[in-house]
Formats: C-alpha cells, structure tokens, sequence
C-alpha cells in the first residue's frame, strides 16, 4: 500500500556493537536498530567497552603522574575521566538505587522514588562513599606503578556485572526502559566465553614491563639469613614468609638492592571474581525488591563491581 513504511530490519551483530558503545560511553557512534537482539548483543560485549574505558582512565592517571601529581589527586582525575566518558549514568543509577532500597517502600513505591530527578540522602551518602573508596582504592595502587591495569581490571569487572546481570531467567522490574529491553537476553554460554576471555586478557596485561605490582611472581622465595640474590645483594634485610621486599619500605632494612616484592599475576583475575560476587549480591537483593532489574540497578552493579575490584587490587598489590 502507498505510504506504508517499509517494516524495520531485524538487528546485526554491529547494532549491538553500535547500542554497547553508545549506551555505556559518550563515544559517537550513530545508533542502529535497537532490539532485544541488539541489546543481548550490547551487553554481551559490555566488557569490551570497559576495556577501552579503563585505558582512557590510565591514559589520564599515567600522564598525572607523569606530570608530577602525586597518586592521591592523579587518582580523582582518572576516576573522574572514566566517570565523564560515561556520562555519569552508573553513578545516578547507583544513587537512585540506594535511594529506592534505602526507603524501605514497597516495590511499586521504591521504584517510584529511583525515577525521579533528585536524589535524596541514601543516593547522596551512597554516591561519596564509593566514590571516596574508588579513588582511595586506586591511589593506593598507582603508587605500584599497577594504576592503570587496576583501572582497566576494575573497568572490565564493572561491566562484566551487567553480562551477568543480563542473563536469561533474571527479570526485569518494569515492562519498558532499559532494563525490560536487555533483561534475560544474555545466554549463558556466550557470558562464560567473554569472562573467560577477559580473564585471560587481564592476566596478559599484567606481563607487561609496564604492569608494576602485577609483575610476573618472583622465582623462588629466599630463606632468612641469606645474603644474597640474583639480582643483587642484602646485607640486612627482614622477611615475612622467606620473600625479600625492597629497602625503603617500612619494615624492612637493607644495605644494598634487594629483589622486588613478590608480584600476583593473578591479582586482576581474583579482582575482576569479587567484583561479580558483590555485583551477584545486590543484584539479588535488588531483584527481592524490586521484582528485578533497571537501567538503574545495572548502573548500580556497574559501580559496585569497580569499587570492589579496585579494593583487592589494593590489598593484593599493598
């Protein structure tokens, strides 16, 4: 019939390409079709986009330091680099959450409070703590020299969360937005396959010369009293467990060079796992509540999993 539109294709693989980096970056990229196909896609590739949000991140945190500013502040420009280049839109999902479970309100009424604009107490006192645990986190590792692979690690855990969260059998908490489009649409063989894949490309990274802290592990643990190593010579020096750590560091004595401490290498792979376990409890508290997930909640997991990802890589390295 004259002047009936023609029906819309059905979504590619690059749609999702296109909805991953468009939605979870201010990268322009010209939108596709969007679909429930499309979004599977989006979020099944979710993590590739953390990649390349966390390597921004370090870019900025590399030429911080760089510059001379010293972890703490060189820290709050990465975090805050990484927080613009996703237009903020975890965070307010993360404030909004805290607000929605934070009133106590029925489901219905809760997820009425996390759709308005402002945001109240529990959104507010949410927001500053991971926010100050993120940035503290970090500044304690990119005194390693391992800021920027925590970064790109904590990046990839964040949205590895929302692959998770989007598997099928989780539901979504309102029949439109965000959450009803890409709820259930992540298959869970193609979910193990990007972890897995991931956690691979984390551990490669971390053999970089320059992955710092995240270094290949030392050859072989020295027994207290030797005088010696390979790469130099202690003439007094402490240790814990047989493993010599530099001089300088408080706690250890040493007249002469000492090896390096002692390095994980799978110390992004352990963080990127802790990161899912936290993000796997709230969005199971959130689905309790809620009857499943938003735009919201997934913002929220976002945040949470890089915040207790920068965590463990803060105690693995420190």
């Amino acid at each position: 019939m004259s002047g009936t539109p023609p029906p819309e294709r059905p979504s590619t693989f690059a749609d999702g390409v296109r909805l991953a980096i468009g939605t979870l970056s201010v990268f322009p990229v010209r939108p596709g079709v969007v679909d429930r196909r499309a979004g599977g896609i989006a979020m099944t590739l979710a993590p590739l986009v953390g990649v390349l949000l966390g390597a921004a991140g370090g870019a900025v945190l590399v030429a911080a330091l760089w510059l001379g500013i010293t972890p703490l502040p060189a820290s709050v420009l990465a975090v805050a680099a990484v927080a613009l280049l996703t237009r903020g839109l975890h965070l307010d999902g993360l404030a909004d959450l805290a607000d929605g479970l934070g009133s106590g309100r029925p489901a219905e009424q809760a997820l009425d409070i996390m759709k308005r604009s402002d945001i109240g107490p529990f959104g507010v006192v949410t927001l500053v703590l991971t926010m100050l645990v993120q940035v503290a986190a970090l500044s304690e590792v990119a005194a390693t020299g391992a800021g920027p692979v925590a970064l790109v690690t904590a990046c990839v855990a964040g949205r590895l969360a929302l692959t998770w969260a989007c598997r099928a059998g989780v539901p979504s908490a309102r029949p439109g937005g965000l959450g009803a489009m890409v709820a259930g649409t992540v298959r869970r063989g193609p979910a193990l396959a990007v972890t897995a894949l991931m956690l691979a490309a984390l551990a490669a990274l971390t053999f970089l010369p320059s992955a710092g802290a995240f270094g290949p592990p030392l050859p072989a643990p020295v027994p207290d009293g030797a005088l010696s190593y390979e790469s130099g010579t202690c003439s007094a020096y402490e240790t814990t467990g047989g493993i010599m750590a530099p001089s300088g560091l408080s706690g250890w004595t040493a007249a002469g060079p000492c090896p390096p401490v002692l390095s994980p290498s799978w110390g992004p792979a352990l963080a990127v796992l802790a990161g899912l376990v936290a993000a796997w409890a709230l969005r199971r508290r959130a689905v309790r509540r809620l009857g499943g997930i938003t735009g919201d909640v997934l913002g929220a997991l976002v945040e949470t999993a890089v915040a207790t990802a920068l965590v463990v890589c803060a105690v693995v390295v420190g």
